[in-house]
């Protein structure tokens, strides 16, 4: 299973700001809307960089990209334990783990990012999700 390197996100806005994006596509700034919106989340998170990992450090988050294979999760069960999974990121559980399995491994699970995995993982693990 190939990873994205993005999650598709989806916002209104007003239509004077439009105007105002488009206006400073059309003049050269920006190539495109896309381009503008970047580049206005990365200032943002850049001005808030210091809150960001504090809040990482403190609530314990593994930061990037996290996969879940089917392995992982029988050893987790074979060992007695369960997982706390919390990433900030991207978190994958992979196509081949059954919802039984997810749930005997993973004890909760908090994805500040995106959650890959199939329907039947997602329905398994709702009252886990976070």
């Amino acid at each position: 299973m190939k990873v994205p390197d993005s999650e598709k996100l989806t916002l209104n806005l007003g239509f004077v700001d439009l105007g105002r994006i488009d206006l400073l596509v059309r003049d050269g700034f920006y190539s495109n809307r896309s381009d503008f919106i970047r580049t206005a989340i990365r200032n943002q998170l850049s001005t808030h960089a210091d809150v960001a990992a504090k809040a990482t450090t403190r609530l314990a988050l593994e930061l990037g990209l996290r996969t879940f294979t089917r392995r992982d999760l029988e050893a987790v069960v074979a060992a007695g334990e369960q997982l706390e999974i919390r990433v900030l990121g991207l978190a994958v559980i992979e196509a081949d783990v059954p919802p039984e399995l997810a749930r005997k491994a993973i004890a909760s699970i908090t994805v500040l990012g995106a959650l890959h995995a199939s329907a039947e993982i997602k329905a398994a693990l709702a009252d886990r999700l976070s």
